[in-house]
């Protein structure tokens, strides 16, 4: 159930029946059969392991009806490309090797995707709407002279998606007559895929223009026991109202440690410098969706609803009763948080 004051706008809802009747209303819409549907699918990767946000992009791709084909590129992709021939729900795997895919630059991506496309006639080219996805996907489309269609949060047919605007204030109903349809997917909608399934058969991705215009030069990468923000099942995020860095880092890190939860930040955080950009969870930063989420300071604007918005239980902790945050929250707490996320720490510890 949608928990906001804001205005929703639900334009149609998909059905509510089983995947298989579902499937069947879509070839009822001008596809003759699950053989008329072929699905790419990117596989995101974390190092040598696959990123969370492809087996719920995998889900989304299953959905669409038809075979699904991962295609995995990096320097060395041969574990990934194992580890993803054994899910449910993938027909077939398709390696890049190369240097120049390690690090996912869409310079070099996109004509590996378009080149794999034309080759295998692909209907529908399926990415997590990560800033992986984000970064390849629209370039793509643009080499295929088609419309992409982002961060979709359910599908009604193989043409026809729904996908949130104004900041998740309003839910749209989008159908495509492109042909291939460009997709990116918001990960929290849909539930992973991960169940083992029988080995299949894993073939070299067809040779692609690998374009020098783009170097990578390096990366920072910061490395900590706690969870990813992005996939963490207990968020503590922190506000404008904790004033500065110090207290962000005491009392959300601390906080945060006694639940074993991730940390994020507003976006007024992160501009004033409490906590790193990479922590932002807003609509222009990190969709999270966890059992738990912990807004500490946070007044609640739009922006950063829109990417909490669909956590199981919402816990805010505000000085203000009359803060947006608390329209949305399950548990409210209206007391200065200096005080409060101390004592709410200690007993946790305790």
């Amino acid at each position: 159930m949608f928990r906001s004051a804001l205005q929703r706008v639900v334009l149609q809802t998909a059905p509510k029946n089983s995947l298989t009747a579902l499937r069947s209303s879509f070839f009822a819409r001008g596809y003759a059969s699950a053989q008329d549907i072929s699905t790419l699918l990117l596989v995101e990767r974390s190092g040598k392991s696959i990123a969370s946000s492809t087996f719920n992009s995998l889900t989304a791709a299953t959905k669409l009806g038809g075979e699904v084909t991962a295609l995995v590129a990096g320097e060395e992709p041969d574990t990934v490309a194992s580890e993803i021939s054994k899910i449910t729900g993938i027909s077939k795997v398709l390696v890049a090797k190369h240097k120049l895919y390690e690090h996912g630059l869409a310079e070099v991506y996109a004509p590996l995707l378009v080149t794999t496309q034309k080759k295998f006639n692909f209907t529908h080219l399926v990415a997590p709407h990560s800033a992986f996805g984000k970064n390849i996907m629209p370039r793509v489309a643009a080499l295929l002279d088609v419309a992409q269609i982002a961060d979709i949060i359910d599908i009604e047919s193989p043409d026809t998606f729904i996908r949130p605007i104004y900041a998740g204030n309003a839910i749209s109903k989008v159908k495509s007559k492109d042909s291939p349809k460009i997709i990116t997917v918001r990960g929290t909608a849909f539930p992973p895929t991960t169940t083992d399934g029988n080995n299949v058969a894993i073939e070299a991705a067809p040779d692609a223009e690998k374009p020098t215009i783009t170097e990578w030069i390096s990366e920072d990468l910061q490395k900590g026991d706690r969870p990813e923000l992005g996939s963490a099942t207990k968020v503590v995020s922190g506000g404008r109202a904790l004033k500065n860095r110090e207290n962000f880092d005491k009392l959300i890190y601390g906080l945060a440690d006694a639940l074993g939860a991730a940390v994020g930040g507003s976006r007024a955080a992160v501009d004033s410098g409490y906590c790193d950009n990479a922590l932002q969870v807003g609509q222009t930063g990190k969709v999270v969706a966890p059992e738990l989420y912990v807004a500490v300071g946070i007044s609640g604007a739009i922006q950063h609803i829109a990417g909490m918005k669909d956590s199981k239980t919402i816990v805010a902790i505000n000085t203000d009763p009359e803060a947006p945050i608390f329209q949305l929250a399950d548990y409210g707490l209206v007391t200065d948080l200096f005080k409060a996320v101390p004592e709410l720490t200690e007993k946790l510890k305790n």
